[in-house]
């Protein structure tokens, strides 16, 4: 393992290093805190740092380990365990979740301001990911409520790219791919309601899974957002990612969906077979201005043309979205002002989330009960497309991550045509609730990643997995990082 001031290894590397008894989960807890320190003045990609906590987890975490090692013959059986999936396969591993998910004794604040009563139990997803072992070491940060695709707010002022700190890691989960992208964590859970995962993980060079709807839980509600937010993984590699879904994957009898379960980790490093992919530039109609970025085009079409090397049958093609944007709206704002309801103070919150939250009163109701309906619809409709393909692939973003502060300082109206202009690919398949899966595309000269998604219908997680990590044989996404840090 490298030393204290090296990024930390990726998910499945550092579980099979604990599992092999070559680091403990102290050593590994320490050093991920260590390099949240030191880069919280620059990259500030944590709302709250759990040091003491993370510290006792990982102490417990080292006994388990030891206790299991007495029980077993040798670290070699133990690692083994880590790649088949044992009962703890994240155990001593110190991971992220993001400030929208709460954790026992710890506030939830959502990227808002004020003064927040700690929670008393953990979130469905954080209990699954202590039973895997996983050492809970913050909370990252996220704008207010999830709303933009960049990650500045009063409450915690700006977090940075770390590949451009003049520029933004996107959002909302943009904490956790920022913390993810410098190596302060092996991995990192987010949510994404209009591409919160995917986005971030484009422009920071990452992996970013938008999983089924109900896939993981969302309890304590028993959706989020009217059923458009997810809670993914953020990883810089496929397997990593995978791991970490599958770990989080799994329902509380609360909630409202819940699909029958798969598992990705299986799909990492098999052949997904010769498939039918269809290549689409094209975006979902929103009435407002949008330009697909030259660099952005350029670097989806290389995906192509390396799927097509790899035997897949790549054709331009374009789901028919329909009037899916109408359906959007309500969901996100009803989903809004919920959220704003819960603020301890709603005169702190920037005011266009108290537009959104008036917007999202008005639209509740019939409207928001007629919104729903038409997801099955519109299903079918955008469906339409698998029946000649396997999987969508589209730009993530239409742009390269624009600089800090560039939307910050905008009226409402102009931040949601600024950010639909950057971000118009990924929100449709959040009103359709299948997986979606975003992978690194391409460096600008000016070191701003982009990145390709790989979308398809429902249940369709492992096949994009193995897509995804087959795609990353080829490309070797994980030995670039930012700032010239080795891998």
């Amino acid at each position: 393992m490298a030393g204290a001031g090296a990024p930390l290894p990726g998910l499945v590397r550092a579980a099979e290093a604990l599992a092999a008894g070559e680091v403990t989960a102290r050593e590994l807890t320490e050093r991920a805190l260590e390099r949240i320190g030191a880069t919280q003045r620059t990259v500030n990609a944590f709302r709250l740092v759990r040091a003491e906590a993370a510290l006792a987890e990982a102490e417990a975490a080292d006994e388990a380990l030891r206790a299991g090692g007495a029980r077993r013959s040798g670290g070699a059986r133990r690692a083994e365990g880590v790649r088949t999936g044992g009962a703890r396969p994240l155990l001593g591993v110190p991971v992220a979740v993001k400030d929208d998910t709460d954790v026992a004794g710890e506030a939830t604040a959502f990227g808002c301001a004020g003064d927040f009563v700690p929670k008393r139990a953990d979130a469905e997803v954080v209990r699954r990911l202590r039973a895997a072992g996983a050492v809970i070491v913050g909370k990252t940060n996220s704008p207010e409520l999830g709303q933009w695709p960049f990650t500045e707010g009063r409450a915690f002022g700006e977090t940075r790219n770390p590949w451009n700190p003049a520029h933004t890691p996107g959002g909302s989960s943009g904490g956790a791919a920022a913390a993810v992208a410098a190596g302060l964590v092996p991995a990192a859970l987010g949510s994404d309601g209009a591409g919160s995962v995917r986005i971030p993980a484009a422009w920071t060079h990452l992996i970013g899974i938008k999983p089924q709807r109900g896939r993981v839980s969302t309890w304590p509600d028993p959706e989020a957002f009217n059923g458009i937010t997810v809670i993914g993984p953020l990883a810089r590699n496929v397997a990593d990612a995978a791991l970490l879904l599958d770990a989080a994957s799994g329902n509380h009898g609360g909630d409202l969906h819940q699909p029958p379960p798969v598992r990705v980790r299986d799909a990492v490093g098999r052949d997904p077979g010769r498939l039918r992919i269809a290549l689409s530039t094209r975006w979902a109609f929103t009435a407002t201005p949008k330009v697909l970025d030259p660099r952005a085009e350029a670097a989806v079409r290389a995906v192509a043309e390396r799927l097509a090397a790899l035997g897949h049958e790549v054709e331009e093609a374009d789901p028919h979205y329909g009037p899916i944007g109408l359906t959007f709206v309500p969901r996100a704002t009803a989903g809004i002002r919920a959220w704003a309801l819960r603020m301890p103070d709603q005169s702190l919150l920037d005011p266009r989330t108290r537009a959104a939250a008036r917007t999202g009163r008005l639209l509740g109701g019939p409207v928001l009960r007629a919104a729903r309906a038409a997801e099955g619809p519109l299903r079918r409709h955008v469906g339409r497309v698998f029946r000649r393909f396997d999987v969508v692939l589209t730009p993530t973003t239409a742009t390269p991550a624009p600089l800090i502060g560039s939307l910050a300082g905008l009226s409402g109206w102009r931040t949601d045509r600024t950010m639909i202009a950057h971000c118009p690919y990924a929100w449709p398949w959040n009103v359709l609730g299948w997986p979606a899966l975003s992978v690194p595309a391409a460096l600008t000269p000016d070191s701003l990643p982009l990145g390709a998604q790989l979308l398809g219908p429902a249940r369709s997680e492992p096949l994009l997995v193995s897509l995804a990590a087959q795609l990353e044989a080829d490309q070797r996404w994980w030995e670039r990082w930012p700032g010239g840090l080795p891998g």
